[in-house]
């Protein structure tokens, strides 16, 4: 049996008058929740013209025609815009006649070419029991036939299989949010046997290991850890009144686990570093998960997915700014300081979900309603525009810290007073990462085979650790990944 696509009303209303506008043929995107139940489509979003197509108000004549770059692209922008739960979970394509028999290859081949992108740009990856179909809508835009079928994206050689389109009243008018702020304090370390130090790329690796720290975290709802198969509104009053403008918000914090197993032996590697990055600041995150018996598994699922996206996506935001403002190929600098743009919130008429973006300081509003309109195709008026962190002060900000520092030479003037104290060593900061593989209660930590700097400490309490090294240095401890990441600065 196949699937069955719940969708929202407004959206057949949509799809009519794109039919009746735009030929011979539109695509665009379906955007909703896959569930082990059932699917859900909230928003159809045609895909923006390119710039030649508004000047000269031409569209392509052939389906073989179809970009499938720009439509991948837009896909990445659009899922940069949706919250936790929601996902671009198919394609459609409202052609004439004429073209309708090349209308399915067209729409497989942007099926895998768009999950493709995606899955490219995500730090997470899906559980083995999720949902992996995504859905192929065609419509005859004079017959106004729909026919809706779907295709496995995990299988590359997986055939198209029936599903069911059935539209809904308020559909999404009363589903649940899950609220949270989580605050950021990444520290990532720049090898110095690195011949460059590519700021996007050592920031995705550093992601990469946080985003791991994220899947393993303990998330209260409400106050209260939940078993993962009971349902999410267990023992709570549900919201009496009218359901169509009414939100059910779940408070939740998230708890990152500081130690794994101890049944391991840990083994410690000591690298030299000439530089770090440190990611850090409050971020709000927001998942919505839909009304029908939802499972805490999979609203903690959405809410994960969210606070790893809403950091990459922001991150990526502020390189692709860089290279716009600043070009690719910007070196030599000490140091950078960079503010990642701020989250919004804007609500869709007829549902209680709101669709996020992200704004610079600088930014104004037009910009902003300007992209909802090409990438939703939504008109947005400035008051409905909801700010998710107003900035005060500078503590604040969710910032990027960028630090670069020339190594100490070997030799140094044995007339300065650093070197006189510290044996003919010169006194300029450089850094020694050491990092554990595994876990035990106690770390041997030894620098470079010297007796005088073996150190060994407790991991029970893994929050901050000072450790001496000679007399009077100190080490900042901080975990990554369940592993323990240990940045000493010592005087070389």
């Amino acid at each position: 049996m196949g699937r069955t696509y719940f969708v929202e009303e407004a959206i057949g209303q949509y799809l009519s008058d794109l039919s009746t506008n735009l030929k011979p043929y539109v695509t665009g995107l379906l955007i909703g929740q896959c569930s082990p139940q059932r699917d859900y489509v909230i928003r159809a979003v045609r895909t923006p013209p390119k710039e030649e197509q508004k000047e000269d108000h031409i569209s392509p004549s052939k389906l073989a025609s179809v970009d499938e770059e720009w439509i991948t692209t837009h896909a990445s922008q659009v899922s940069r815009m949706l919250p936790g739960g929601l996902l671009v979970l198919g394609v459609f394509i409202i052609a004439t006649p004429e073209l309708s028999k090349d209308s399915q290859n067209a729409l497989r081949k942007l099926i895998f070419s768009v999950e493709k992108s995606l899955t490219k740009r995500r730090l997470w990856k899906p559980a083995e029991e999720e949902v992996s179909d995504r859905a192929a809508l065609q419509i005859c835009s004079a017959t106004k036939k729909v026919v809706c079928r779907t295709y496995d994206v995990q299988d590359p050689k997986s055939s198209a299989k029936p599903a069911d389109w059935k539209y809904q009243s308020a559909l999404s008018a009363s589903w649940l949010a899950l609220d949270c702020t989580v605050n950021v304090n990444i520290h990532i370390p720049l090898l110095a046997t690195s011949p460059n130090h590519d700021l996007e790329k050592n920031t995705k690796n550093g992601l990469n290991r946080w985003s791991k720290q994220i899947e393993d975290s303990v998330f209260l709802i409400n106050g209260q850890i939940k078993d993962d198969d009971t349902e999410l509104l267990e023992g709570q009053k549900k919201l009496r009144g009218n359901t169509q403008s009414s939100t059910q918000f779940s408070d939740v914090k998230v708890l990152t686990q500081l130690s794994q197993s101890s049944s391991h032996r840990s083994t410690a590697t000591v690298q030299v570093c000439s530089g770090s990055i440190n990611l850090k600041g409050a971020v709000k995150c927001r998942a919505y998960v839909h009304n029908n018996k939802p499972k805490v598994k999979e609203a903690i699922q959405a809410l994960k997915r969210d606070i790893i996206n809403t950091l990459s996506d922001r991150c990526e935001i502020l390189f692709e700014d860089l290279i716009i403002n600043e070009g690719p190929h910007k070196k030599n600098f000490e140091r950078e300081y960079h503010v990642l743009p701020q989250r919004l919130f804007v609500p869709v008429a007829g549902s209680n979900v709101m669709l996020s973006d992200y704004k610079f300081g600088d930014e104004a509003t037009g910009e902003i309603q300007e992209r909802f309109v090409e990438m939703l195709d939504q008109s947005v008026q400035a008051e409905d525009i909801h700010i998710a962190e107003e900035i005060n002060t500078a503590s604040e900000h969710c910032y990027l810290d960028v630090q670069l520092q020339k190594l100490p030479s070997e030799k140094c003037n044995s007339s300065s007073e650093g070197a006189k104290k510290h044996e003919g060593r010169g006194h300029k900061l450089s850094y020694l990462l050491i990092k554990t593989k595994a876990e035990r209660n106690l770390l041997d930590v030894d620098f470079k085979g010297d007796p005088r700097k073996v150190v060994s400490f407790s991991k029970r309490d893994m929050l901050l650790f000072y450790i001496l090294i000679y007399e009077l240095k100190t080490v900042v401890v901080q975990r990554e990944c369940g592993a323990l990441t240990v940045l000493v600065k010592v005087l070389t």
